[in-house]
Parts: structure tokens; C-alpha cells; sequence
């Protein structure tokens, strides 16, 4: 199988430059360049994505890890990612897979459905880095599930454009949507994002797929009360049936501010109730 694909979703510049337009950054990527993600280049005018078929990890998992509580509770699903990401989070939980360097699994879509269908698993979950990165592979993963009446899932930090989300979604049976927190400041300064996508990808998705959202708290840094309560009654107006999991932080890549406080985990679901009907705490016992 090539290693190289032919990306979707990009431009060409009259100085050659290309532009990626999968994601908000819109990549300008010079001859034999990368774009913020690391799995895209531009190599003799045309885009590539470099990672198409690369199972760095994968496993056999809870449903209810990804996580959804509200989806298929109690079955598995087969769970794959590979590297690169087009967010920088200095708290990255996946760190060492995201940054990946070494030898990796080549995996055709086919080889993988046919592991979605061992061990009792219900499909396949796109997971452990960002999948909207791997989007050629992951569209056509999720093409030839559905042949096979498997469910796709798609664990994402919401960070794609409009196009592209909308092409994808129709295959998309459930999702968890990170949303790390409420503020512009912090997508920008913490992650090398922006706020704004992300909340518009929730709302598109809203509707059209099973949803549910996570919110991963670090005390200090996205665990104001008052954004807090924003963000709940944000979420809440869209629907309140919206299973949202607030999860407890600890210590990893770069980030090492203390795990999360019980009683901030405690306050955040408090707030959460006053707007939504389904909270779980995640990463702790309260």
C-alpha cells in the first residue's frame, strides 16, 4: 500500500505555495514543507498526506473509554489512530503517540474493518490523536464500514472546516468533541487553536450525529466558574440531552500543574446539572 496519498481540501497560490483548507489554520505550505500538523506536504505542487494507512496504535475498547455514555453502552469497539495533530496542547494526554516518530503499522481501510469485525466489536472508533488530520483514510474507513453495517466514531477536538466535516459526517454514527475550554485565549496560548471552529463544529454536528462532549479541567487555566457556567448554558441551548463529560486533568507532556481538584471537578458538574441532564465525571470517583 503507497504511504503517500493525494490530499483533499487545498489550493494552489501564484507564489506555489499550497494552502491547506482541511483545517482553520490554512496551512501556507512552501515547496517540501509540512503544515501545522505534520502529516501534510507539499511536494512538487501537489498535497500530500503522509500518514494515510499508519496505525501507530490501536485496541479493543469500552464504548464507553472513547468516552460515550450515551451510545451503545456496553460494547466494544475497535479503536484506531496514528500521529500528528493540528492542535499543540502543551497538556496533551496522547503526547507520545501524537508525536510518534518511529515504525508503524501499514494498514489498509479493509484490513482494518476486518479487525472492527473481531471480538465482538460494534465498528470502529477514530481516536488517540486527531483524526480529522487522517481525514482521506479515515473517509474512506468509514465509507466501507457502513457497507458492513459497522458504526464509525470520531474522538476530535473539532478543529476541521466546514466542507470537510460536512463530507464525513454522513458516515459518522457518534462523536466526542473536546471542548478544552471556553475561552479564546486559552485555544490560543495553551493549544495553538482557535475557539471559535470548535463551537461551530459542535453546533453543525448537533443533529446530524450522536454527540457527546468532554471537557478535560486544569485547575488555574479553564476552570473559572463564571466561563464555566457559560460554556454549560452554551451547550444547554443547543440541547440539553447533550451528555457532557467533565474529566479530571493529570500532569503530562509539557503541563505540570497538579492533577485536577476533586471539589473542582465537584463545582464544574454542579454548575453542569443546572443546564444538563447528563453529566459524568471522568478520570475520577466523586
Amino acid at each position: 500500500m503507497d504511504k503517500k496519498r493525494i490530499a483533499k481540501y487545498w489550493k494552489v497560490h501564484s507564489d506555489n505555495s499550497l494552502e491547506c483548507t482541511l483545517c482553520p489554520h490554512r496551512c501556507k505550505i512552501v515547496e517540501g514543507h509540512y503544515g501545522r500538523c505534520g502529516v501534510r506536504l507539499n511536494q512538487d505542487q501537489v498535497l500530500y498526506t503522509t500518514s494515510y494507512g499508519k496505525v501507530v496504535s490501536y485496541a479493543y475498547d469500552p464504548i464507553e473509554k472513547k468516552p460515550l455514555a450515551r451510545f451503545e453502552s456496553g460494547s466494544t469497539v475497535f479503536s484506531i489512530g496514528t500521529s500528528g495533530c493540528n492542535f499543540n496542547c502543551n497538556f496533551c494526554q496522547n503526547h507520545e503517540l501524537v508525536h510518534f516518530k518511529g515504525s508503524c503499522r501499514q494498514t489498509s481501510p479493509s484490513e482494518a474493518i476486518n479487525m472492527a469485525m473481531q471480538n465482538g466489536s460494534i465498528g470502529i472508533a477514530y481516536t488517540y490523536n486527531e483524526p480529522t488530520i487522517w481525514f482521506e483514510y479515515v473517509l474512506e474507513c468509514c465509507k466501507l464500514a457502513k457497507q458492513y453495517g459497522l458504526v464509525n466514531v470520531l474522538v476530535t477536538n473539532g478543529f476541521i472546516e466546514e466542507a470537510p466535516l460536512l463530507e464525513l459526517l454522513p458516515y459518522i454514527d457518534a462523536m466526542n468533541i473536546d471542548l478544552k475550554s471556553y475561552s479564546d485565549d486559552f485555544y490560543r496560548e495553551i493549544c495553538d487553536g482557535q475557539l471559535s471552529p470548535v463551537l461551530n463544529t459542535i453546533s453543525k454536528c448537533i443533529g446530524l450525529t450522536h454527540v457527546e462532549l468532554t471537557f478535560l479541567l486544569i485547575d488555574g487555566y479553564n476552570t473559572d466558574p463564571v466561563m464555566l457556567e457559560s460554556a454549560f448554558k452554551w451547550v444547554g441551548e443547543l440541547n440539553s440531552d447533550i451528555p457532557v463529560h467533565i474529566s479530571r486533568y493529570f500532569p503530562a507532556y509539557q503541563m505540570t500543574v497538579p492533577k485536577t481538584r476533586l471539589d473542582t471537578l465537584a463545582m464544574a458538574r454542579d454548575l453542569a446539572e443546572k443546564y444538563l441532564n447528563y453529566v459524568f465525571i471522568g478520570n475520577a470517583f466523586l
